[in-house]
């Protein structure tokens, strides 16, 4: 007889293009005899996640497979002195072309979408009304996107407050909740194999080194969208890392907040692969019905 699938609680957190890891571990999962009941989302997650209880999320994948760096000025409407500097109309656009436009009630899987009231400075929890607003109030990354408008309230992406939502599959009664953190600890990088040079290619190399490190400094150490994404990061992993001592999943896949910047959605090919690797890693060794509370 074949094995009965293991139901799981699907926690996709939030962090921009490191969020394309959860495709690679929703395949992992579907390939190894899981099945997705439940997810919760927010931002990235909330984005993928969606796609994936409409049933759209390979053409999603495909469509951001095709991403340029350069496609990201046709889908930006700037505007400014309203809170952001982008309006998201044509953000929304593709949400519904690419995602989809259904109601989250009628998803063949439960579905919830977390964004922020940045009046109340609480989360709101988006499990019913279209699947395309709730994606969009979620994905409202603060000073980047204007706050999206829902039911007269203003909503921000839902990392700001819980970017790991654990809590809206609390009750769902699957076998296993797994965590997707994208704000994992740093990879570090081992140092390449010493090979012994002649003196000028020594020389050379101290030349290229200083140019880099000059180049690091002024193109991106100082500047300001590296400055809000590295501080957004570390309030986004130390609010994760509260969140999940407090509810405890069963399995946390921790995606290094270094592997890929927030809006280097051109890795897509690159973070699906890693997603589908580390998944492995951390679920392929376990006996995953018995054990708990793996958070590495």
């Amino acid at each position: 007889m074949p094995h009965k699938k293991k139901t799981v609680s699907l926690v996709l957190g939030s962090g921009g293009a490191r969020g394309l890891a959860h495709v690679g571990v929703i395949r992992w999962l579907e390939e190894h005899n899981f099945e997705i009941k439940t997810i919760s989302g927010c931002s990235i997650g909330a984005a993928i996640g969606g796609a994936y209880a409409m049933g759209n999320l390979e053409q999603f994948v495909t469509w951001l497979e095709k991403y340029k760096r350069s496609d990201m000025y046709y889908m930006v409407d700037f505007m400014f002195g309203k809170g952001g500097f982008v309006k998201g109309d044509k953000v929304m656009e593709t949400i519904k072309t690419q995602i989809g436009t259904d109601l989250i009630e009628n998803l063949p899987i439960k579905f919830t979408a977390v964004a922020a009231d940045i009046s109340k400075e609480e989360e709101v929890w988006l499990d019913k009304g279209p699947l395309c607003e709730a994606i969009r109030a979620s994905t409202s990354l603060p000073l980047f996107f204007t706050p999206y408008e829902l039911n007269g309230v203003k909503l921000v992406d839902g990392g700001i407050l819980n970017p790991t939502p654990i809590e809206p599959t609390l009750h769902d009664g699957t076998d296993l909740t797994i965590v997707v953190n994208l704000g994992g600890i740093p990879e570090v990088k081992l140092p390449e194999k010493i090979v012994q040079k002649d003196p000028w290619q020594r020389k050379l190399d101290v030349y290229i080194n200083k140019m880099k490190k000059y180049r690091n400094k002024t193109s991106n150490e100082w500047s300001m969208m590296y400055v809000a994404d590295q501080s957004f990061n570390a309030m986004q992993n130390a609010i994760a890392q509260q969140k999940m001592k407090m509810y405890p999943p069963d399995f946390v896949i921790n995606i290094p907040r270094n592997k890929c910047n927030t809006m280097e959605f051109e890795k897509t090919t690159e973070m699906i692969e890693f997603g589908y690797k580390i998944a492995g890693d951390v679920l392929g060794k376990h006996d995953v019905v018995n054990k708990k509370a793996l958070i590495s």
